[in-house]
């Protein structure tokens, strides 16, 4: 899949999804007959380290291996799912997996097993549908076709064979073979791997031997040994798989966990903020991470993900070779039960106290808007009931706290916040919810919000008697850490957000996501390929800048020199509003400026260093990094359903 084209990714389109009775209808479980708030909120325990490295290290041994957890509430199915877990510690195994403690300046390093094997041995399938038509990871294509799109006559089925993994640190700075590169993945070690399959990607051998002469660790098949320095500042990341042209269905499956990095001159003296143990009143954890997720169920308690795309838009092809559509990649998914650290529509006991909320959005597509409210099924929008006081953003603290009424989050995006429920009495019952859309995210205000009766809620909190004393400091009295600056760019990229609009949809629909470079309008040049033989192409309508858009594939066009500060100028030409993670760089938000004109300055929970960034459509959002490590990286759009096609791209550091 090689070439240029020129997209200006405008488009119109309305996706068929399941909600209630159409859920039903749909062959699914009804979202709004699961009871809500019967089942305590889990808090991810500490992942156990295998002990120190023979130096200031800690050493981790992390399987992913596939079990049975109870999502929904006692009385309903348990669920098969994938999770991580410590290899040596089969209780540990979990969705999500239990949060790695990590502290600035201390190395970890982590032997992360593919063990997606069954009792005798053999390999077990995804439970999830394979599009084998995607750039992707493909084992089966041999070690000549691997990481490629195949070719094919006829349109295949799911994929069957034996699932590959590569695990990335989202906001770590690693070295490149750490990284978790979407083509250094593995297959398990399995006994009955089918012949001619490639057992690893196309950059695992490369990084294993490099990995091996620097910390004289084999990986070993089916495992992988990352180490990752941690010389950043204290801030909430997180772990999940990110495989080649698969990673959406990896991660619903199962795949994230919590990686908290603490200390530092980047983090605050223990104490001044509500801590992670047991509270001198007995209480406690009085600071929690919190991932909230969609899903979708089947009544037999089993993750619903789309069997084709007719799920989507209703197209029913035909597919391959007559048309340019995917068979079963969906553009976006939107699940519908909410998901709170493993459990649906949980409830979290509070004292009347502040606590503190390390919140990730790990949804697939879903851009969550959230507030704490005293009605989950008010008429939206509904005023707060508390305010959040956001102390910290993706990569680490604010310059100082913010107050604010909601909090917007994108997928991948995180908040680390203080919400104060001093004075609440007990027995208040207090709601999460979300008035994020049940559908693409664009920024709108006037969007119609999520469905208060089942995905616009989230989480209960129920106040119960004060206990003890609080001695963490109030929030508006609170000095953050000072945040080291950046100094002047060397260099201004101009790069784009598009979409391929299907030429076999009556009124088009979108065939892949995609990431490109900005030039001048003009006259019109048609594509040079494209998913299954070609791509539409169009102009910006006042013939102004254009999107040259570019495979994964293509030759890398993003190569900043170790040491460069450089702005990145993010053109989305498309309708939907992309969460854009650069791989390895903490980065500045400096403005946006949309396309009509004028500008506008970073969000207040922006202000500090994050790693992923929402972008408007229409307009330009500007992002400042410095670029310390060299090493080849990607960057990518983090709706995960786009970035498995084509919307992720390579970008090299050079050294």
């Amino acid at each position: 899949m090689g070439g240029a084209v020129l997209l200006a990714g405008v488009r119109a389109r309305t996706a068929a999804r399941p909600w209630s009775g159409d859920a039903v209808a749909a062959g699914l479980l009804d979202p709004a007959a699961i009871p809500k708030y019967v089942t305590p909120l889990p808090v991810p325990p500490v992942m156990p380290a295998l002990g120190p490295l023979g130096g200031p290290a800690d050493r981790y041994e992390i399987g992913v291996r596939r079990f049975r957890q109870q999502i929904l509430p006692p009385g309903h199915p348990p669920t098969m799912v994938f999770g991580y877990g410590s290899s040596r510690h089969p209780e540990t195994f979990s969705s999500p997996g239990w949060t790695v403690e990590a502290r600035a300046g201390r190395p970890v390093e982590v032997r992360w097993v593919n063990e997606l094997v069954g009792r005798d041995g053999g390999f077990l399938p995804h439970p999830l549908p394979v599009d084998q038509t995607l750039h992707w990871a493909n084992p089966g294509g041999g070690t000549a076709g691997r990481d490629s799109r195949p070719h094919f006559t006829t349109t295949p089925g799911p994929y069957h064979g034996p699932v590959p993994i590569v695990t990335h640190l989202h906001g770590g700075r690693n070295p490149a073979d750490s990284d978790g590169y979407p083509e250094a993945w593995y297959l398990p070690d399995a006994r009955n791997l089918p012949a001619g399959y490639a057992k690893y990607g196309t950059k695992y051998a490369d990084y294993a031997a490099l990995a091996e002469d620097r910390d004289g660790r084999p990986w070993g098949p089916g495992a992988a040994v990352f180490r990752y320095p941690n010389d950043q500042r204290a801030a909430t990341l997180w772990y999940h798989d990110h495989v080649l042209g698969m990673t959406r269905l990896n991660v619903y499956a199962g795949l994230a966990g919590f990686y908290l990095l603490r200390g530092g001159p980047g983090d605050l003296p223990t104490g001044v903020l509500p801590g992670p143990g047991a509270g001198e009143d007995g209480g406690g954890p009085y600071e929690i991470p919190i991932v909230v997720q969609d899903r979708s169920f089947a009544p037999d308690g089993s993750l619903h993900y789309p069997l084709s795309r007719r799920d989507f838009d209703r197209f029913p092809g035909p597919y391959i070779p007559h048309s340019d559509v995917p068979p079963i990649w969906q553009p976006e998914f939107f699940g519908t039960a909410m998901m709170v650290n493993g459990r649906t529509w949980p409830y979290l006991d509070v004292r009347p106290r502040r606590f503190r909320f390390r919140f990730l959005n790990g949804c697939n597509a879903r851009t969550l808007d959230l507030k704490i409210v005293t009605s989950p099924t008010a008429r939206r929008p509904v005023p707060a009931a508390l305010p959040f006081w956001q102390i910290g953003a993706d990569a680490g603290f604010l310059p100082a706290p913010q107050r604010l009424g909601h909090l917007l989050l994108a997928p991948a995006e995180r908040a680390d916040v203080i919400v104060d429920f001093t004075g609440i009495p007990a027995g208040t019952a207090l709601y999460l919810v979300n008035e994020g859309p049940d559908g693409p995210f664009r920024g709108d205000p006037h969007a119609r919000p999520a469905d208060p009766a089942t995905t616009g809620q989230v989480l209960k909190f129920m106040v119960l008697p004060k206990t003890g004393r609080d001695t963490s400091v109030p929030p508006d009295r609170l000095t953050l850490p000072d945040l080291p600056r950046l100094g002047t760019e060397s260099l201004t990229r101009r790069v784009a957000l598009l979409e391929s609009t299907s030429t076999a949809i009556p009124g088009g629909g979108p065939a892949a996501a995609l990431l490109g470079l900005v030039e001048k309008g003009g006259a019109e040049r048609p594509g040079e390929g494209g998913p299954h033989g070609g791509m539409p192409h169009a102009v910006t309508p006042e013939g102004g800048e254009v999107g040259r858009a570019l495979m994964w594939s293509d030759p890398i066009t993003e190569n900043p020199v170790v040491g460069a500060t450089e702005v990145w100028e993010i053109h989305n030409f498309t309708m939907d509003a992309h969460p854009i993670h650069v791989h390895e760089v903490p980065f500045y938000v400096l403005d946006r400026r949309p396309f009509s004109g004028g500008s506008h300055g970073p969000a207040p929970g922006e202000t500090g260093y994050k790693d992923t960034v929402i972008a408007y459509p229409n307009q330009v959002t500007r992002i400042k990094a410095l670029f310390e490590r060299p090493g080849l990286y990607v960057w990518h759009c983090h709706i995960l359903e786009h970035e498995d096609n084509e919307m992720m791209r390579p970008y090299r550091i050079e050294g």
